[in-house]
């Protein structure tokens, strides 16, 4: 980008300033059905919050799962999307985190930086603001976003990133290095942040040790990556589809256990002969069966074994575990959202090991799109052709209402 152009830009920010914005998003109207691309005008931000123009953003399984709900939180219209980078286009009153013109990735969990949790080094849950599947933006019972109608679309997890323009509040905000390739930054948003921190952060994988993952989705294959990067030695993926396995193998994984090719044996018998006993740490990444959690406790190791719950199921699944067996056993069954990471911390660490290229980000990029195309993206992920479909807005210009 030439000084000519830059200069433009920086001008094109200060006439938009404090205005609406006109701009395209993909507006999810009904459950399942094709996202539709329309104009739409976004605010000017309140206090607390910034406006940014979206570079790129990527399509996660939890987009897809928002996006089939027919009961809450489902709610419609909304523009989905949560995993992206942008740039800053102007700032409410009391932001001093950030400037127009950084370079910036939004995050559906909140930091503020104050409470107890986000002071504390053992959580990554703010309770000042937490964390919903929320229809408005974080502080305000507000949505920035109108059709041109005037009619209003919600929000998604406080990001809403499937919109050229979007406003997020400052605590969902971190600022990065311009350098890094945005279709590379924005899969830390979300998926592989949290595959990375859960096994980097929440599980603390020891060198030498033995992990299993059920599910090699981007959040699967990422914990073995993080695994790898922790030390681990022995990365069983557990999956049914044969083509991930080979994916698998560019991020560590040393071993493969298909269900559909066990037979009768339960796929935690195969794993704890496997493993001598069970893995040190397993972690459940599919979200689609509770069945799947019940399979990755009984096959980590008693005694010290930690199961690991990434997995987004639905608000209504429960989960049945003897209370005699889990006090015999000695394991350790835990949740963990965004890894466990905190955002504003971790997340620049993330990036800085992938320039230094410690962190492979690079596979988990498998197609790349234009906004227009947003469609493909979710067809790819529904047939099991993608990892992550990065969607690029090439939106250069600002155009204020």
């Amino acid at each position: 980008m030439n000084v000519k152009h830059c200069l433009a830009m920086e001008n094109e920010r200060s006439s938009s300033a404090g205005k609406p914005i006109r701009c395209k998003a993909a507006i999810c109207r009904k459950p399942g059905e094709p996202l539709v691309i329309e104009e739409i005008t976004v605010a000017p931000p309140n206090p607390h919050e910034v406006r940014i123009r979206i570079i790129c953003t990527s399509l996660c399984q939890s987009d897809v799962t928002l996006w089939k709900l027919k009961d809450f939180p489902a709610i419609f219209p909304r523009i989905l999307g949560h995993e992206a980078i942008g740039v800053v286009e102007s700032v409410g009153d009391d932001v001093d985190e950030v400037n127009e013109g950084d370079t910036v990735i939004p995050v559906f969990l909140p930091e503020c930086g104050e409470c107890k949790d986000c002071t504390s080094k053992k959580s990554n849950l703010c309770s000042k603001y937490p964390m919903t599947i929320s229809p408005w933006t974080l502080r305000y019972e507000t949505s920035r976003f109108r059709d041109l109608k005037g009619e209003v679309i919600y929000h998604s997890v406080f990001v809403s990133s499937f919109s050229e323009y979007t406003v997020v509040d400052v605590n969902n905000v971190v600022k990065v290095d311009p350098a890094i390739p945005p279709n590379r930054a924005c899969l830390l948003s979300c998926g592989v942040s949290t595959g990375v921190g859960a096994a980097w952060r929440t599980a603390n994988v020891e060198a030498g040790s033995t992990v299993v993952i059920f599910g090699l989705g981007t959040i699967g294959l990422a914990v073995a990556e993080g695994a790898r990067l922790c030390g681990a030695t022995k990365i069983i993926g557990v999956d049914v589809n044969p083509k991930k396995f080979e994916v698998g193998k560019k991020v560590g994984i040393t071993d493969f256990v298909n269900p559909k090719e066990c037979g009768s044996t339960a796929v935690s018998q195969v794993i704890n002969e496997m493993t001598d006993g069970g893995a040190d740490y397993s972690f459940e990444c599919v979200g689609s069966a509770v069945s799947l959690v019940q399979d990755a406790y009984a096959c980590c190791r008693k005694g010290c074994g930690k199961t690991i719950v990434l997995g987004f199921h639905k608000p209504e699944s429960q989960l049945s575990l003897g209370l005699l067996e889990m006090l015999l056993s000695g394991k350790t069954l835990t949740g963990c959202v965004f890894g466990g990471l905190k955002p504003k911390r971790d997340v620049p660490i993330l990036l800085q090991k992938y320039m230094n290229k410690e962190l492979r980000l690079d596979d988990f990029v498998t197609h790349e799109v234009k906004l227009e195309d947003i469609n493909q993206a979710f067809d790819l992920l529904l047939e099991g052709k993608s990892l992550r479909c990065v969607i690029w807005m090439e939106n250069d210009k600002v155009t204020p209402v």
